[in-house]
């Protein structure tokens, strides 16, 4: 205990820190936003985890795989319906189909289940600029043809001038002829406006990053990728990444006996493409002619690839505006895709083919050390470039876990209340949550700082020191008041008294 005098020194330096503990208090709270992550969201649509960072030794997704490298990857994720529509609005508004009661394209869930909070509504709510570019949300009935605006966005949602031309006669065939084609490589500069839906979206969303980096705001960025999304329709030259030679044919690719129909889905969106009609391919099960099924995994694998190149433009921007020390970044899919496995060539099936996806974080400080002024964490990555290495994940997670999880992680992991876990049933409950948090698993061994309580947590620190001499006796004592980890206030007091 210190001793009479020191602990006076003590008392009156509080009564002196606490005349700005509330104006401390006040600071806080108003910088708890200036303060606070921004959040990147990356959705991509159809894409199963073959990815380099998940071990596929085929597919090169460098730019995706440098983003594991510095981020907590899951390797069991899974979605909780192989449907776009029900995924998505499941994942983003933190509800299971059975609350939502989307299981189709066919319904707005404010209308027909309840008023339920998404996560770029309840960031919005807490301070956020929250903008959607691409397909985030599923576009028409599923999202009151709005992409649920005004309620999710500060702004109207952004979509590509060039999606429009997706499923028209834009592939040029073997008879020179244009096709609404399954199998679309194409040169970028023939296509009407000359350019790709995935493309405009990457230009739009480093448009509004640098609109973002000088604004006093937080921001929530989602940015939902098409490709690689049917029909295959990217930039011709990324089929050379991946040879017909080279092309393996699924592990599996025999219907199950005794597979029951309902569990079997007869792939009828590519049976309508034009390149899959002229097969003659019998209904339901097929099966595909074993040339043409190595040319889907083809041009599947090159559509990852071009996703990659998009990912890894939008990430390198991020490094050149300086934000990826401030910026959370969380990738994932909205479900899986079959390539022949249990002769299946669509989504809609509780495969896990089907229902698993990637889904990593990047937390700065976190899940990667905060990069230096000069350092750049994600520099763009040529997938054309033989001499590009495979990156390992920087942190992996073999827990089963769900896209459910999504809204209380991304919460959490920025700083905001978690929801509260819903009741049962929780039809008239505007905001909670049914998965769980996934933040237990970002307490890495050896890192001190707990990230879940708020930069603005406030903190009062007290030191005192007395040193004895034969004539003198010093004490020094000082209280400090640290918001987070940034020291804000020191009130300090020295006495010397002469012993007697």
């Amino acid at each position: 205990m210190p001793p009479p005098r020191t602990s006076r020194c003590l008392l009156l330096l509080g009564l002196v820190l606490g005349s700005v503990c509330v104006t401390l208090g006040s600071q806080a709270q108003a910088s708890s936003t200036t303060d606070a992550l921004n959040v990147l969201l990356i959705i991509v649509d159809d894409l199963r985890p073959s990815l380099g960072c998940y071990g596929d030794k085929l597919v090169r997704s460098p730019n995706i795989d440098q983003l594991a490298s510095h981020s907590l990857l899951f390797q069991n994720a899974f979605a909780q319906q192989a449907v776009c529509a029900p995924s998505r609005v499941s994942f983003l508004t933190g509800r299971r189909p059975d609350t939502t009661r989307l299981y189709d394209f066919n319904s707005y869930w404010r209308v027909h289940a309840g008023n339920f909070s998404t996560i770029p509504q309840y960031f919005k709510d807490n301070g956020y600029v929250t903008m959607s570019v691409g397909k985030v949300f599923h576009p028409g009935i599923s999202s009151n043809h709005s992409d649920d605006s005004p309620y999710s966005w500060s702004f109207p949602p952004y979509h590509p001038s060039s999606e429009k031309y997706e499923n028209t006669k834009t592939c040029r065939g073997p008879d020179g002829e244009l096709h609404a084609n399954l199998l679309c490589p194409v040169d970028v500069v023939d296509v009407p406006e000359g350019t790709l839906p995935d493309k405009q979206s990457t230009e739009e969303a480093i448009r509004l990053l640098e609109k973002m980096k000088t604004s006093a705001s937080p921001f929530f960025l989602a940015v939902g990728y098409h490709k690689p999304h049917i029909p295959f329709r990217y930039p011709k030259e990324f089929q050379k990444l991946y040879p017909l030679e080279n092309i393996t044919l699924a592990p599996d690719p025999e219907v199950p006996d005794g597979l029951p129909p309902v569990a079997y889905n007869p792939w009828m969106d590519i049976r309508q493409r034009e390149d899959v009609q002229a097969l003659n391919i019998s209904v339901p099960y097929g099966p595909i002619p074993v040339d043409f099924q190595r040319k889907i995994r083809q041009s599947y694998f090159a559509s990852v690839s071009y996703l990659d190149t998009q990912v890894g433009h939008l990430l390198s921007a991020l490094d050149d505006l300086q934000l990826a020390n401030s910026t959370i970044v969380a990738f994932t899919s909205d479900h899986g895709w079959a390539l022949g496995e249990h002769g299946e060539w669509a989504k809609y099936s509780n495969f896990d083919v089907a229902t698993r996806v990637p889904l990593m974080f990047y937390v700065p400080g976190r899940t990667a050390s905060l990069p230096e002024a000069d350092e750049k964490l994600f520099p763009y990555v040529d997938p054309f470039h033989s001499a590009s290495e495979l990156m390992e994940p920087g942190r992996q997670s073999m827990d089963l876990v769900e896209l459910v999880s999504l809204f209380p992680t991304l919460a959490g992991l920025a700083g905001l209340q978690v929801p509260p876990r819903c009741p049962v049933p929780s039809f008239h409950v505007e905001l909670c949550r049914e998965g769980k948090s996934l933040l237990k698993h970002f307490r890495f061994h050896g890192l001190e700082e707990d990230p879940y309580l708020p930069v603005y947590s406030l903190r009062i620190v007290s030191q005192c020191q007395v040193v004895k001499t034969s004539l003198f006796c010093f004490s020094s004592c000082s209280l400090a008041a640290l918001v987070g980890s940034k020291l804000k206030y020191r009130v300090s007091s020295i006495q010397i008294k002469k012993q007697k």
